[in-house]
């Protein structure tokens, strides 16, 4: 995922924790979640990355 397409993704997840608040509706709850967990997924994955750059420059 490009920092665009990251900025947008939060942007979304944004939208979707925000129309849950307003609902309380269940299924707004479950995309919100599920923007978060890609979220999270995307975090984890680019700090691996860091952290395998940081690895290779050992060398």
């Amino acid at each position: 995922m490009n920092p665009r397409q990251f900025f947008n993704k939060v942007a979304e997840m944004r939208k979707a924790q925000k129309q849950y608040f307003k609902t309380r509706n269940y299924n707004d709850l479950q995309r919100s979640k599920q923007l978060e967990s890609e979220i999270d997924n995307e975090i984890k994955r680019a700090l691996e990355v860091e952290k395998t750059k940081g690895q290779m420059e050992l060398f």
